[in-house]
C-alpha cells in the first residue's frame, strides 16, 4: 500500500503476513493464521510495542525451512479446527503423521518458543 508516497502496510489493512526462515525460505499466510501463533501475534501488534514486523508485515522465525512448514501447517490446521464443536471431528492423528520423527524435538521447541 502507498500512501504519501511512502510505502506501508498497516497491520489492520494488511490481510497476508511473510513468515521467513533462516535458511531463505519464505511463506505468505493470513494473517489469521499466523496470529495462531502467541509470538507472531505479538510481533504483528501495532500498539502493542512498535515492532518493525508491524509496519513490514514480515516476521523472521529463527528455525530452518521444514520447521517453519510445519509450524505453518499446524497454524492452518488450529486456525480451520478451532470452530469445531467436539474433539472427534478433528483429526489430529493424520495430521500427526505428516510429521517426520526426526524433527520432532526441534518442532517441539520451535512450537513452544513460538506459543502454539
Amino acid at each position: 500500500m502507498e500512501r504519501n508516497g511512502k510505502a506501508t502496510s498497516d497491520s489492520k489493512e494488511s490481510q497476508w503476513v511473510r513468515l521467513q526462515s533462516t535458511d531463505g525460505f519464505s511463506y505468505l499466510v493470513k494473517r489469521k493464521v499466523a496470529e495462531a501463533s502467541g509470538t507472531v501475534r505479538n510481533m504483528l501488534d501495532s500498539e502493542a510495542g512498535g515492532y518493525s514486523e508491524a509496519l513490514t508485515g514480515v516476521c523472521e522465525i529463527t528455525e530452518r525451512g521444514i520447521i517453519v512448514e510445519k509450524l505453518v501447517e499446524y497454524m492452518s490446521f488450529k486456525t480451520y479446527y478451532e470452530t469445531v464443536n467436539t474433539k472427534d471431528d478433528v483429526p489430529v492423528k493424520e495430521f500427526m503423521e505428516r510429521i517426520p520423527p526426526e524433527i520432532v524435538l526441534e518442532l517441539l521447541l520451535a512450537a513452544d518458543y513460538q506459543e502454539m
